[in-house]
């Protein structure tokens, strides 16, 4: 009876911690990464951009994002780790724009300059 109650307890616990780290993949970038995501510049109900400053060395927590656009203020270097996926690096050039698909990841300013962007998520369409 001893041995059951410690497996129950056990599958409990490991059930929560599953449940806990798989929220933590769908974070607000502005909740787990304020010292990255500065401030929201505009939101409403079609669209929300962000001002990004990113740090050298810096580094995000997982986070997640809609279907988002970004634009680069400044040039640099950036690693980005997608959910199940190894991580790539991306050199950032200014003024370029690109086109992403929603996504739960984590980045890391790997450049020795300070990366600046402007990411607009896109929010899905409300049901009527």
């Amino acid at each position: 009876m001893k041995t059951i109650k410690i497996f129950l307890m056990n599958t409990l616990f490991f059930g929560l911690f599953l449940i806990q780290s798989t929220s933590l993949y769908a974070q607000d970038p502005i909740k787990v990464a304020p010292n990255v995501y500065k401030k929201v510049l505009l939101e409403n109900d079609k669209v929300r951009v962000l001002e990004v400053v990113f740090a050298p060395g810096v580094s995000t927590a997982w986070h997640s994002h809609p279907n988002h656009s970004v634009y680069a203020l400044t040039s640099g270097k950036i690693q980005i780790t997608d959910k199940g996926k190894p991580a790539t690096t991306i050199d950032v050039k200014m003024g370029t724009a690109m086109y992403l698909p929603a996504v739960t990841h984590m980045a890391k300013n790997i450049g020795t300059t300070t990366l600046k962007l402007i990411v607009t998520e896109i929010k899905p369409a409300k049901k009527m």
